[in-house]
């Protein structure tokens, strides 16, 4: 077997794990098999998980299930105070979560401890709602009748996470999960492994029971069948799953065959409109923390930037030169401020996407591409303007360090504009007039809208889409927890 070596020191070893989490035992697949983890900055092998595949589901599902018949009878205030602990540790062990979340993902350090801090969020807001759920009582028209319903956790449910943001999306996900009652799978992307263990590792120091938590892993060739047959088992009650569209598509028509619940957050195409009597300076610092962060793979990013023809040139100019700043560089070495994208196919997507623009006609503001003599995945960002509809980036979303700048004259074009795709996941839009205000999140489709503000994901707002984006939500008050409960209605007859 190959011997791997860390690229990092991490202060506490005990924390790193390799093998897959069952029960309370750290386990390899049953065949065997094991797939190379490697360094978006450097494309070389650092560790090796297990293959898991469909044969491994019965017993992990079966281990999960009769941990949940314990679990679901926990009191409301144990299980948060498992959520607060489980908090605490992941605050306390945040230096070295970043550094295998950066060799992991090649988003830079600082962007690492980003979203730890993000994430721990939802552990302490689901801490919190766990004592806050509560069902109801009223009296009916029927004469001596009484109605009551009680929310119940359906059951063992299952998390099929992404690997641009794996700690948020596992802690937003279990966070819920274990809040409502519920013992929760969960399915790590083949990239990003090795911080699901870590953060798993802490769960089980916080003490939730065995069989509460736990995590599967596999490559890109197994996970098909893995995540199919875990949406298909007769003792999972919910899936949650964050990725793209054609892959939810998949994943509904598996749940559908057992009627499974399920919550669904796909993929975006978001729109972010400037209008000239917008504050350049609040759209352009939102604009650029939004559109580079990691890359520019995150789901909520700004895919197609509106820009009102009176301010178009001045504010295309600034991004520019805002841009061109960017440090490119491993995630993990200092002053880095642009890692790479996580895959290779992310390199291969973005350069179709910028050959496309250019032969429809596109300028190209500040030409970046694919970065010649690096090891790693490294795409030097790029900005185009004038683009159009039928463009690629126009239709599909990008996921790599791309800016793609549209001019529009007025507001209805502007909308229509922002609203020409299948996807309403997110939406963006800048300006000082309060009745345009109205206007805008009330005209754009999409299931979020930010209002000048770029950056409007928190544990306490619902995050969820439409269209071709999903439903169902995650994050936020009652909501959340309640894709993970059922309602069950009872009526009483009384004598008086």
């Amino acid at each position: 077997m190959t011997q791997y070596q860390l690229p990092f020191t991490l202060r506490d070893p005990s924390l790193f794990h390799d093998d897959s989490f069952v029960g309370d035992r750290w386990i390899p697949a049953r065949s065997g098999a094991r797939f190379e983890v490697r360094d978006p900055g450097t494309d070389r092998p650092w560790a090796s998980c297990p293959v898991n595949t469909a044969d491994d589901v019965p017993a992990a599902v079966e281990t999960a299930h009769t941990a949940f018949e314990s679990f679901r009878r926990t009191t409301p205030r144990q299980r948060a105070q498992w959520l607060m602990r489980w908090d605490t540790l992941v605050r306390e062990n945040r230096d070295d979560l970043a550094q295998i979340l950066t060799h992991e993902t090649g988003k830079p350090l600082a962007e690492a401890h980003g979203e730890l801090d993000y994430a721990v969020s939802f552990l302490w807001w689901f801490s919190g709602e766990a004592e806050r759920i509560h069902g109801s009582l009223s009296v009916p028209s029927i004469p001596n009748r009484r109605i009551l319903t009680v929310k119940q956790p359906v059951g063992v449910a299952v998390a099929l996470v992404p690997w641009n943001f794996p700690v948020a999306m596992i802690l937003r996900k279990a966070g819920a999960a274990l809040a409502a009652g519920c013992s929760l799978i969960i399915k790590p992307s083949p990239e990003t492994p090795l911080t699901t263990l870590a953060v798993a590792e802490l769960g089980r120091r916080a003490g939730l029971p065995a069989g509460v938590l736990t995590v599967l892993t596999t490559d890109l060739a197994a996970t098909p069948a893995l995540s199919e047959a875990l949406c298909t088992h007769p003792l999972v009650g919910k899936v949650s799953f964050t990725g793209s569209t054609a892959v939810g598509k998949l994943i509904a028509a598996h749940c559908a065959r057992g009627l499974k619940k399920l919550t669904l957050e796909l993929g975006g195409n978001c729109p972010f409109l400037i209008f000239d009597d917008a504050n350049l300076d609040q759209a352009l610092d939102a604009l650029m923390a939004l559109k580079w962060r990691h890359a520019g793979q995150a789901c909520i990013t700004a895919n197609r930037i509106y820009v009102q023809s009176g301010i178009y040139d001045r504010f295309a100019a600034a991004l520019t030169e805002r841009t061109a700043a960017l440090v490119i560089g491993h995630g993990a070495k200092a002053g880095t401020t642009l890692g790479p994208v996580t895959t290779p196919r992310g390199l291969d997507k973005a350069e179709r996407q910028v050959e496309d623009a250019r032969q429809r006609g596109a300028d190209v503001l500040l030409d970046g591409g694919r970065v010649q003599g690096e090891t790693g995945y490294f795409f030097a960002p790029t900005i185009l303007g004038g683009m159009t509809p039928e463009m690629l980036v126009s239709q599909e979303e990008t996921f790599a360090p791309i800016a793609a700048l549209y001019r529009f004259d007025e507001e209805a074009e502007a909308i229509r504009w922002a609203n020409a795709t299948s996807m309403g996941l997110a939406s963006y839009a800048f300006t000082k007039n309060v009745d345009r205000v109205w206007r805008l999140l009330e005209a754009l489709e999409a299931g979020m809208v930010g209002l000048n503000t770029g950056n409007a994901s928190a544990a306490e707002s619902p995050f969820g889409g439409m269209k071709e984006s999903g439903y169902g939500k995650e994050s936020g008050r009652e909501v959340a927890v309640d894709e993970y409960l059922v309602t069950k209605t009872v009526t009483l007859t009384l004598e008086m």
